[in-house]
């Protein structure tokens, strides 16, 4: 990994929340578009259903193996195929706030906060995922958060997404570096 990857890595803001910044070349509409509208989040991380209001329950559909051409190898095929569950809307502020719970109901449920600031026809990301059950939920997390926040750089910029496996398993050993054991 270069040093400038390195620098991209998200931050532990404690034992167990993680925060991540990019700024897409994208104006904010575009960006927040691709949070809230299923078919379009599912060309980076998620299909389901959108989110309208606070309260409700909304579902996300993961499907890691349609993101990119690659498909999953050995190591990480508990991660491949179809993967469902429910986030309950906190809070939402279009076009610049969506919070909701993540795996809603289950024992790992934690909290996930998207806010967007416009910087001239770029967009700020600033996302926090927080009440971690364990180290072990923030290291998947963090690999996979980046990983998909890398296809939607891609998916926004009109590129081809980069291999996502590949990508995920480089993020998630960066991670194992970073995250503070115990």
């Amino acid at each position: 990994m270069t040093a400038s990857t390195a620098a991209e890595l998200g931050r532990v803001i404690d034992p167990k929340t993680l925060r991540m910044e990019r700024t897409f070349k994208a104006p904010i509409d575009k960006v927040w578009s691709f949070l809230v509208d299923p078919v379009k989040r599912a060309r980076w991380l998620a299909g389901g259903t959108g989110p309208t209001r606070p309260g409700e329950c909304i579902d996300l559909r993961f499907d890691n193996d349609k993101l990119s051409d690659q498909k999953a190898p050995a190591q990480w095929q508990d991660y491949s195929g179809v993967h469902e569950f429910q986030c309950r809307i906190l809070r939402i502020e279009p076009p610049r706030l969506l919070v909701m719970t993540f795996q809603e109901g289950s024992p790992d449920q934690s909290e996930v906060s998207f806010e967007l600031t416009a910087r001239g026809d770029h967009t700020h990301l600033t996302l926090v995922h927080s009440k971690l059950a364990r180290r072990s939920s923030m290291l998947n997390v963090a690999g996979g958060w980046h990983t998909h926040l890398d296809v939607l750089e891609d998916v926004l910029a009109g590129r081809p997404p980069r291999a996502f496996w590949t990508r995920f398993g480089d993020r998630r050993e960066a991670y194992d570096r970073l995250i503070p054991a115990g």
